[in-house]
Formats: C-alpha cells, sequence, structure tokens
C-alpha cells in the first residue's frame, strides 16, 4: 500500500527534525533534560510545525506561513535569552530550531528530497563542531588567505572574464586562460591540503606522491637531495619514481578536462610509460631499506599565491600563441618544436595549451603527438636533476625505469 503523498512529506518533515534532534540530544547528552531548550522530540515537532505551517498557506495564503514563523522565531529568541543568562553565548542550537522549521516547510513544498537532503547536511555539520574547531585551530593565516584568493579567483575573477578570442588568430581567450589556471591551482591547492592532512609522519612516500601533485619537479630536487642516507636510498629511489609516474595521470587529467577527445590515442602511451615507473617504485618499495618514518619538507610552502597564478597564466599565453604561429608558420614541426622547448620548463601549460587548440585547427594526432613530445622533455629533466643532484646511486636505481617507461611509451604511441 503506497503512503499518500501529502501523508510522505509529514512525515519527511517530522524526520528531518527527528534527525537533526538526535543529533543536538547527542551533543548535548552531559547536560540535564532540564536545562535543553530542546530535545529530539521538540525538534521532531519544530520540523512537523513547519510543514503544517506550509500546509496551511495553501488555503490561507503565504501571510499565514510569515505569521507562524514570526511567532516561532519569537519563541527561539527568548530561548536564546534564557541562555544567554546561563552563560551560554551560542547560536547553534537557536539556528538549527529555524532551519528545522524551514527544512520541514520545504518538505511540503514539493520539495521533499531536498529538504531531506539539507537536513543531512545539516546534521553533518553540527556533528563536526570539534573537528572543524580543531582544524581552524591548525590553519595558519597562510593557508587562509590562500583558500580566499583561490575562491577569487574562480567564483569572482573567472565568471567575469569575456569568454572570447583577441590578438593574432584570435588565439588569447582570457576566460579560457584562466579557466586552466584554476585547475592547475585547484590540483596544487588539494595535494597541499592533502599533505597537511596526511602528514609527512606517515612516511617519505605518501609526501612524495602528494607533493609531485603540487610540482614533480620540485619533489624530484627535494628528494634527490637526502641522498647523503645510504640506507635511504632504495626508498628514495621508490619516491622518485612514485612521484614522476604521477605527471601521466595528472596530463591525462588535463586533457580529460579540457579536451575529451584527445583522451583515447593518449591513454595506452601515458599508461604504459607510468606502468614503467610505478613498476620500479614497487621494485624499490620492497627491497630492504629503513622503514623508519622520515621527515622532509615538501616543497609546498605556500598554498597558493596570485603571483604565480599570474606567472602561470602568462606563460600559458605564450605558449597558446607559439604554437599557433608554429602551426602557421613551420607546421608540424613547429607545434613539435614548441612541445619539446615548454616541456623542459612546464609540462602542464603546454599540454592545456594542446589540448585546447586540438579544439580548433589543430589536428588531434599533432596534439597528442605534441603533448607526449612535452611529457618525455619534462622526464627526461626530471631525469638530469636525479644523476647530477642525486648522484649515481639515485641514478642507478630510477633511470632504468624511467629510459624503458619512455622508450615502451613511445613505441606504444608510434603504432596506434
Amino acid at each position: 500500500m503506497t503512503m499518500p503523498p501529502l501523508l510522505l512529506d509529514l512525515v519527511t518533515a517530522m524526520a528531518i527534525g527527528l534527525l537533526i534532534g538526535i543529533e543536538r540530544g547527542w551533543s548535548s547528552r552531559g547536560v540535564a533534560d532540564g536545562r535543553l531548550a530542546a530535545g529530539i522530540r521538540t525538534y521532531g515537532l519544530i520540523g512537523l510545525l513547519g510543514g503544517l505551517a506550509a500546509l496551511l498557506s495553501q488555503p490561507f495564503g503565504v501571510g499565514a506561513w510569515i505569521a507562524i514563523l514570526l511567532a516561532f522565531s519569537v519563541l527561539v529568541a527568548i530561548s536564546y535569552l534564557g541562555d544567554l543568562r546561563n552563560g551560554d553565548m551560542g547560536m547553534t542550537s537557536e539556528v538549527a530550531l529555524l532551519l528545522t522549521f524551514l527544512l520541514g516547510s520545504l518538505a511540503l513544498s514539493d520539495q521533499r528530497m531536498l529538504a531531506a537532503g539539507c537536513a543531512v547536511i545539516v546534521a553533518l555539520l553540527l556533528s563536526l563542531k570539534d573537528q572543524l574547531h580543531a582544524a581552524l585551530q591548525k590553519l595558519s593565516a597562510l593557508e587562509l588567505s590562500g583558500a580566499l584568493k583561490l575562491l577569487f579567483i574562480s567564483l569572482v575573477l573567472l565568471p567575469a572574464l569575456p569568454n572570447q578570442g583577441y590578438g593574432p588568430w584570435e588565439v588569447f581567450n582570457p576566460y579560457s586562460i584562466w579557466w586552466m589556471v584554476v585547475l592547475i591551482a585547484g590540483i596544487g591547492f588539494a595535494a597541499y591540503v592533502a599533505v597537511r592532512l596526511v602528514g609527512t609522519r606517515h612516511g617519505l612516500l605518501i609526501t612524495a606522491l602528494l607533493g609531485s601533485l603540487v610540482s614533480s619537479t620540485a619533489m624530484t630536487i627535494t628528494l634527490s637531495r637526502l641522498k647523503e642516507s645510504a640506507s635511504l636510498h632504495n626508498l628514495l629511489a621508490t619516491g622518485l619514481l612514485a612521484c614522476s609516474a604521477l605527471m601521466f595521470p595528472r596530463v591525462l587529467l588535463e586533457v580529460g578536462v579540457v579536451n575529451p577527445s584527445l583522451l583515447p590515442p593518449l591513454l595506452a602511451p601515458l599508461l604504459v610509460a607510468c606502468g614503467f615507473y610505478l613498476l620500479g617504485a614497487v621494485w624499490w618499495y620492497f627491497r630492504p631499506h629503513e622503514t623508519a618514518a622520515t621527515e622532509t619538507d615538501p616543497p609546498l610552502s605556500n598554498p597558493f599565491e596570485l603571483g604565480p597564478a599570474l606567472r602561470f597564466a602568462l606563460l600559458l599565453a605564450a605558449i597558446l600563441f607559439l604554437v599557433e604561429a608554429g602551426r602557421r608558420l613551420l607546421g608540424d614541426v613547429g607545434v613539435y618544436l614548441v612541445a619539446l622547448l615548454s616541456g623542459l620548463a612546464d609540462v602542464d601549460a603546454i599540454t592545456l595549451s594542446l589540448a585546447r587548440n586540438a579544439q580548433g585547427e589543430l589536428s588531434n594526432e599533432i596534439a597528442v603527438q605534441g603533448i607526449f613530445i612535452a611529457a618525455l622533455s619534462n622526464s627526461l629533466v626530471k631525469a638530469g636533476l636525479i644523476l647530477v643532484i642525486g648522484g649515481k646511486a639515485l641514478a642507478v636505481r630510477t633511470l632504468p625505469f624511467i629510459v624503458g617507461g619512455l622508450a615502451a611509451g613511445g613505441a606504444v604511441l608510434l603504432a596506434l
């Protein structure tokens, strides 16, 4: 037997109140019942009251709902004044009471699932009080500033930019260029947060993997500098190969977001190269090495700054122009040359540039080959850094897998 829709809406409104009331009751379980402004039953009744108020607004108009809301708000205000006299300065419970009423009303306004979902979010947020306060205590001014700046460039600045081409060949699209800056900044900031949550105490390998999401080149330098500890050579080789391997999924992620049509031809060669790197990482991970947790500072001292974002935007714009100029003036060879030189410094910018250009006149085949060339040149730069900074001990452990992976990936690309 199916429950009538109206009855189901009213049950949902009451269930919303009970859900929030359960969380509030559990949070205040150490307080005597007589000192609580509202318990589980009260929250359930408030949810039902909100539903009935919305129901009454249908025959009597929205004024009836407003009147009930105002009357209920007065009761909540009186409750808050009572809490103030008892020394409780918080407003969380009072706000939860008002939200319960509003969500109960929403359940009777043909938005039952939305109301239920919002109730779950409210209860979850209320239950995270201790965790949120602990995280806030650990948050530095630099991290807060970085988060706000990232939100500014993505939610304020990005929508305000014009979405059309300017300059030679209309290659400069402010919206597209800045959107790709937001993508890279978001990946880097997510990695920074992950490192802060996991912590370096869980091992050099996890730090290497998360740090490489921000800059695999910088992470390569950091790990190579630890060469003096001979007992860590196998573990360092594991970290170097793992963080270099992560570049390939990162490239695939960027391509998939900007131009998914390039993914099929890129998937096999990049995953084959990545597989070789990971094979080496697994090999050295299970070789004898120092098992104690090793502390090292990853290159994540600043989660986000506008200066580097602006420089990346300029680099991206310059590469977009060079790719288009190279294609028009030198043909395919020009694209390959730009990809080779750009990859020496930054694989992200050339990847995003080629993926975007392939949406226009640049062929998918040339874009795919250019992206692989950029990944190849960037990988060779990191191999050189391992050799120069890390010395023979780390080079012998890592370079065979790096060269083998690049050769195998190139062979797969040529065979497609």
